[in-house]
């Protein structure tokens, strides 16, 4: 499966945790995740990920179009609710396109750990 992994920088500790619990399951999918997101996975976890842009610069941007044309299977993107982010737009338009395009979408940890399990088939 193609994976899309997106944190928010509130968020990026978060993100880091969670893919070292599910490090052995990520390791066997394609991974893409936004620019230091990315980066940290792959200092902080060990996980191989292709660094897309950063959010703001168009990180988000990359991901819905990889989507809309079916080559992300599963997006877990941890956001902060309580900051304002200012490429909202680019935000809402991803996980809008999920809702269009049916594809797997967590947006807090506790739907990443069911989502992230049920690909585990646990």
């Amino acid at each position: 499966m193609n994976i899309a992994l997106v944190a928010h920088d509130r968020k990026k500790d978060d993100m880091v945790a969670l893919a070292t619990v599910f490090a052995s399951l990520l390791r066997q999918h394609s991974l893409m995740a936004t620019g230091t997101t990315g980066g940290r996975l792959q200092r902080e976890v060990g996980l191989q990920v292709e660094c897309l842009l950063s959010g703001p610069l168009g990180g988000d941007l990359q991901i819905g179009a990889r989507l809309a044309v079916g080559e992300v299977d599963a997006l877990v993107f941890l956001r902060d609710p309580m900051t304002a982010q200012p490429h909202e737009p680019d935000i809402n338009a991803l996980v809008r396109a999920c809702d269009v395009h049916n594809v797997r979408c967590a947006t807090n940890l506790a739907t990443a750990r069911v989502l992230l399990k049920s690909l585990a088939g646990r």
